[in-house]
């Protein structure tokens, strides 16, 4: 397999662990940063050794860059996904693909038509631990499943910046109710359950320019799961997922920014047991799925399928709607 040509677009704090992850990939090298201000393109690159720098158009129109990873804030990602798809890239995004269902369509649509990859970057789902997690579901060790709690969220502290600014879709469930969301539709699909079926049975949440803190209710026939997420409370990390014959709870599952998860624990009724499995730089793990499917000239990663990505992204864009006014 061949190298993979880096561009990073967005040079700010998940662009900086994406760019010290690069090294410990096994394909993949930072060629280019692309920014609205090329001096800070040129800064981020002399800092993490990329030749290349300019502005967004300037990176996407280079030969020399195989894919870019789109760092910036949710409104934009679209937007930068499909002129980068266009351009002949393949694209890894930052979580969440767009604000809306019908913004992520668009860009699938697009990575469709360029036959490129695009693979949205739920860092969690790359890696041993998701792997071994849908294994024991698939497995159906712990039966039919019946019901998930999950949880994501941490005290900002200051209500300035990003998160808390309604112009560039801040808020609890753009920024962390993702991570639970997309657990329940991996859920699912590793149960043979269809994500057509999922859908918010309630929700409730605070609410002052964003959502500060959210819960939603998500039902498809008898399975029940309850997410929960915040940007002004720090929320319990275990995850718990029941089933008609045992349970698997998990206070790991989320990893960190610099490692993923390592154990989970699955109980039935004759046993008991914590499964461990390695650990890796889960940004690097997500530049070597993008390189691979390039390599096997695929345009989805089998850990992130555009199915999931598109379940995910109507199901938050239902729980924001059902917390408006």
């Amino acid at each position: 397999m061949q190298r993979t040509r880096w561009a990073i677009l967005g040079p700010g704090q998940i662009g900086g662990f994406f760019a010290r992850a690069l090294p410990r990939s096994t394909h993949g090298v930072l060629q280019a940063v692309g920014s609205t201000d090329p001096d800070r393109a040129r800064a981020f690159a002399d800092e993490y050794g990329a030749p290349v720098a300019g502005t967004y158009a300037d990176v996407l129109a280079r030969d020399d860059v195989d894919a870019v990873y789109i760092a910036t804030v949710h409104t934009t990602h679209a937007e930068l996904s499909v002129a980068a798809l266009e351009s002949g890239k393949a694209v890894l995004c930052e979580k969440p693909v767009s604000p809306s269902l019908s913004e992520t369509t668009r860009v699938l649509a697009a990575a469709a038509a360029t036959g490129r990859p695009f693979v949205e970057a739920y860092k969690y789902r790359f890696g041993p631990f998701a792997g071994a997690f849908d294994d024991v579901i698939r497995s159906r060790r712990i039966g039919g499943m019946r019901a998930l709690t999950a949880s994501f969220g941490f005290a900002a502290g200051s209500r300035e910046g990003r998160l808390f600014d309604p112009a560039v879709a801040g808020g609890a469930i753009l920024d962390v109710g993702g991570y639970p969301m997309s657990l329940v539709v991996a859920v699912a699909a590793a149960a043979g359950i269809d994500l057509d079926e999922l859908h918010i049975g309630e929700a409730d949440g605070v609410v002052g320019a964003v959502d500060e803190t959210a819960r939603a209710r998500v039902v498809a026939g008898t399975f029940v799961a309850d997410v929960r997420a915040s940007i002004v409370e720090d929320l319990p990390r275990i995850v718990t997922l029941e089933g008609g014959l045992g349970t698997i709870t998990s206070g790991d599952l989320w990893g960190s920014r610099l490692e993923s998860g390592r154990t989970f624990g699955v109980r039935t009724e004759s046993r008991a047991e914590i499964v461990t499995v390695s650990t890796l730089d889960p940004f690097a793990a997500e530049a070597d799925a993008v390189s691979a499917a390039i390599a096997d000239g695929r345009s989805e990663a089998p850990q992130m399928p555009w199915a999931q990505s598109v379940a995910t992204a109507r199901l938050l864009a239902d729980w924001r709607a059902s917390l408006r006014p």
